[in-house]
């Protein structure tokens, strides 16, 4: 028998340092007492920032936060090489700064903006024979990892003050700012590992609320947690909405396509029932409106 409570909902969590992603995730599901949780990508431990969480219904939808852009805040230190290329790995080249300026810099960061291959690190979840690469990476081992496509968006020159370079990246799923500051430091010639790194944005999302926080509301009942959840449908901003009547709600949920009138003409969309949120319809070629993921409230 399955516990916890049916809460559904989004939880826009800032990740504490030196927690994983899957510790937060139960620490959130614990306060809730929810019965079904389940975050959207994976934060490193030693990096702090909005980890969306989902509860109840809201899994069915969280493949579309993990598709979704991420925004970071990250600093570079130049000059340092670890292992890992994060704070966490032991130093294995050190290198001069000196005679790297901002001009120099601007021209390198220029260079990294588009889309572009990215070799996954070592030390990371991607799974090679069904293991994740970083258990293989503590044993010494060294594993040909097939490049990514994915896209830098843009990205900013926040500060550079002594080796620390500050930046702002806006990018597509699947990129590693890790490798990204180790590249810049390669280009740059004197290396460089992450110090420091801040998710601060996932999709539509930017808001966030600490850990300890809601440890404290918690005190005060369910209730007081429950007002910072966020409804599912928020995830699908900009998503067209598709309005059904009793009838044709009952039809959909049936898992028929039903004729809607004024309805998109192609393409994914929300469907809303008396302004109950019921999931996600596709637009089919006739023009019916086909229900391809619900959830039940």
């Amino acid at each position: 028998m399955q516990r916890g409570r049916n809460i559904h909902g989004i939880l826009l969590l800032n990740k504490p340092i030196g927690f994983t992603s899957n510790d937060a995730l139960q620490r959130v599901k614990r306060l809730f007492q929810a019965r079904k949780a389940g975050h959207t990508g994976s934060l490193d431990k030693l990096a702090s920032g909005l980890l969306p969480i989902c509860l109840g219904e809201a899994t069915k939808l969280s493949s579309f936060l993990l598709e979704a852009d991420k925004y970071y805040q990250a600093t570079c230190a130049l000059g340092i090489t670890t292992t890992t290329a994060d704070a966490e790995g032991e130093v294995t080249e050190t290198r001069p700064i000196e005679g790297i300026d901002r001009q120099q810099i601007d021209q390198v960061i220029a260079s990294f903006i588009g889309t572009q291959q990215q070799i996954p690190p070592m030390h990371s979840a991607v799974k090679y024979q069904g293991q994740p690469l970083y258990k293989r990476a503590r044993r010494g081992e060294v594993i040909e990892r097939a490049p990514r496509t994915i896209t830098i968006h843009s990205l900013k020159v926040r500060s550079f003050v002594e080796n620390r370079l500050t930046i702002e990246v806006h990018c597509t799923k699947g990129t590693y700012i890790r490798t990204l500051a180790e590249d810049i430091g390669k280009a740059l010639g004197c290396g460089g590992h992450i110090s420091a790194l801040h998710r601060v944005g996932v999709g539509p999302y930017s808001d966030m609320i600490d850990l300890t926080i809601l440890e404290e509301e918690a005190k005060q009942g369910l209730e007081a947690l429950d007002k910072f959840l966020v409804p599912m449908d928020t995830m699908l901003t900009g998503w067209p909405e598709v309005k059904l009547s009793q009838d044709t709600a009952h039809y959909v949920c049936q898992g028929h396509a039903v004729q809607i009138a004024h309805a998109p003409a192609k393409g994914w969309v929300k469907l809303f029932a008396q302004d109950q949120f019921l999931g996600i319809g596709e637009i089919l070629e006739d023009g019916r409106v086909a229900p391809k993921r619900l959830v039940n409230l």
